[in-house]
């Protein structure tokens, strides 16, 4: 199987409506180790804020797979997955599976079992990479890490709820939020990162599943750089190789615009895979709108307020680099409480206008 034509792509993005989702851990998972995990999957938590979401307007979702759960669990894992599409599809919610994922901000390498109680005052303390930093760098468990792929991907290779398969999260980044490394990108484990990435990419062709294969380019200067904002050869690497462009991009609304130009020269449709951020001006009044008119899907992070604490905000000097206030009055991430109400009613009603609004045979056109 080779990658999407133009033409594929552009057929598969008009033949449904616009995508407007969100990244998805229910609000008892401290980390996706814990989403997953058998005495920690919480089926009830997860029905109720699907059905929240889909009652906004959600369409779609974007969740992290453990390779340590398929290791030690790999029936309970698909069947948990299974599941959980399966709610998400009965509401009119497509799945996005992600299969790798290199953001371990809280500095521990993964464990499968019970999870740690987040740490107090601090933003995704426990997130944990899959298949872990350690293990990328471990050669001698790359043939499992195929067979993780080939079982996962030819498990569900024709499932209809799938709306793509994102293959890898942020490969190379190091970001650890508790022992304040924030420098985003790590140069050792880069030439790692971008082999699993594209072995992942060419496992996948070869089993060829019916929804398109993507990652995205991640990495940006900083606002007062001059740089080409994709310069990493990861970033290249997986705009060359995914069947639809995804991106991820905590920033403010004029310098997403220019992202988006970037990415709408390579002729493909264009999803922003993570965003919302609202210290640093990543903000669902504005940015919103701005992917409806220039047919950009998007996934925000967080649905409902929980264990993550993801609406606590970066680290400080974090959120001032990317031209932010800091302010812990102000949610970081997340639209809902616990009990589902709003935390701020005009942003429900934005995605709701927005996504209700929308219609596949309407997409601007690309290119």
């Amino acid at each position: 199987m080779d990658r999407w034509t133009e033409t594929e792509a552009k057929d598969w993005w008009h033949a449904r409506p616009w995508v407007c989702g969100f990244n998805f851990l229910p609000s008892t998972a401290v980390n996706f180790i814990e989403m997953w995990h058998a005495e920690t999957f919480d089926m009830p938590t997860i029905e109720r804020e699907l059905a929240w979401a889909a009652e906004i307007g959600f369409n779609a979702i974007r969740v992290n797979l453990p390779f340590l759960g398929w290791k030690q669990d790999r029936d309970g894992l698909l069947d948990r997955l299974d599941r959980l599409m399966g709610s998400a599809a009965a509401r009119g919610i497509d799945t996005v599976p992600c299969l790798f994922d290199d953001c371990g901000f809280g500095g521990a390498e993964p464990v499968w079992g019970p999870q740690p109680d987040p740490q107090p005052g601090i933003h995704n303390s426990r997130a944990v990479a899959s298949p872990g930093r350690t293990a990328v760098l471990d050669a001698g468990l790359r043939p499992s890490l195929h067979a993780y792929i080939r079982d996962v991907v030819g498990a569900f290779r024709s499932d209809p709820r799938i709306l793509m398969w994102d293959l890898y999260n942020e490969p190379g980044n190091r970001m650890d939020f508790d022992r304040t490394v924030y420098s985003q990108f790590d140069a050792g484990l880069e030439g790692h990162a971008l082999s699993l990435m594209e072995e992942s990419f060419a496992i996948a062709r070869d089993i060829g599943p019916e929804a398109p294969l993507t990652v995205a380019a991640w990495t940006t200067p900083l606002p007062d750089s001059d740089a080409h904002p994709y310069q990493t050869e990861i970033d290249r690497s997986a705009l060359l190789h995914s069947d639809v462009i995804t991106f991820h991009a905590y920033w403010n609304r004029r310098r997403v615009a220019q992202f988006i130009d970037y990415l709408q020269v390579l002729d493909r449709p264009v999803l922003c895979t993570e965003w919302m951020a609202r210290q640093i001006d990543s903000r669902i009044s504005d940015q919103l709108e701005l992917f409806h008119a220039r047919g950009v899907g998007c996934f925000q992070w967080g649905l409902v307020r929980g264990r993550t604490q993801t609406w606590l905000p970066w680290p400080d000097d974090l959120v001032r680099a990317h031209g932010g206030r800091v302010d812990r009055s102000v949610w970081f991430h997340d639209l809902l409480d616990t009990d589902g109400t709003p935390y701020d009613p005009q942003e429900v009603e934005t995605i709701r206008v927005l996504s209700g609004a929308a219609d596949g045979r309407k997409h601007k056109e690309i290119g």
